[in-house]
């Protein structure tokens, strides 16, 4: 595959296109974020990704708490909305563009997570389009700075591609406190707020107590919904690897706290995994 330069397809509609609003606008959701001390460096986080207008402030939460550190490589897992795809899809090398500037895709890295699983494809199709990813991408610029990408587009979301993910991961990274996973997902969709809460407290519970089983079966069951399940799920079976098993809900919010139509909402969560 040539170096190519994904090109952004969301700035100026999911968040803005103006580099000195876009930071001003992370500057002001960050500044707002206030946390607790997260006792060690994060290995994960996990984030929201609707437009910062929706999504923007409860991300931040998540974004705040590796505030300070500094991470040679960051992979990004995204779901796929745009196309389906039996694997996970490494956009391997070149860069991604945003209006904060050009992040350089970490090629010795992916090539080396590559190699570590069948489950992975070079066909870089699914992040053209995709804006799970991106919308993640200004974030860590702003609060990380220096940093190479890895970014990852998951297909099939079930527990077994979780796990070959996860065993990847772990197979790769030779310094999990030089390598930040994040995982982009959204919660619940489309239902009343009062049901929209009720199946994201499921999630949120199963991520605080770091029950990755049970949230595997609650997302099986259709007892709570996550986009980025696959995502949030891999991420917590790589830590439960490294026996970093602390984690905690940062920030929940939905669509209603914001558009004030609370008969159908969309669910946002972020958390950090330690």
């Amino acid at each position: 595959m040539k170096a190519y330069i994904r090109k952004p397809v969301i700035a100026g509609s999911w968040y803005p296109g103006n580099p000195e609003v876009l930071k001003q606008n992370i500057d002001d959701f960050l500044k707002q974020a206030v946390i607790a001390e997260i006792p060690r460096k994060p290995v994960a986080i996990i984030s929201p990704h609707a437009g910062y207008q929706y999504s923007g402030q409860v991300a931040a939460y998540a974004y705040k708490a590796i505030a300070g550190h500094a991470y040679s490589t960051v992979v990004v897992i995204s779901p796929s909305h745009r196309m389906y795809l039996p694997f996970v899809s490494v956009w391997k090398s070149g860069a991604f563009e945003t209006p904060l500037g050009a992040l350089e895709v970490d090629e010795a890295f992916c090539e080396k997570l590559m190699a570590a699983s069948g489950v992975f494809t070079d066909d870089t199709r699914p992040h053209v389009s995709e804006h799970a990813l991106e919308i993640q991408l200004p974030f860590l610029q702003v609060v990380l700075g220096n940093f190479r990408l890895c970014p990852l587009i998951m297909g099939l979301q079930e527990p077994d591609a979780c796990r070959e993910l996860a065993r990847a991961l772990h197979r790769s990274i030779d310094d999990p406190d030089d390598v930040l996973i994040v995982a982009s997902s959204d919660l619940s969709h489309f239902h009343p707020a009062s049901r929209a809460e009720a199946m994201d407290a499921r999630v949120a519970q199963a991520v605080e107590r770091f029950d990755v089983d049970g949230l595997s079966r609650d997302l099986e069951r259709s007892e709570c919904e996550a986009c980025g399940g696959g995502p949030i799920l891999s991420a917590l079976m790589y830590a439960q690897a490294l026996s970093r098993t602390n984690s905690r809900v940062l920030k929940y919010a939905h669509s209603g706290h914001i558009t004030g139509d609370n008969l159908s909402v969309v669910g946002y969560l972020s958390a950090v995994i330690w």
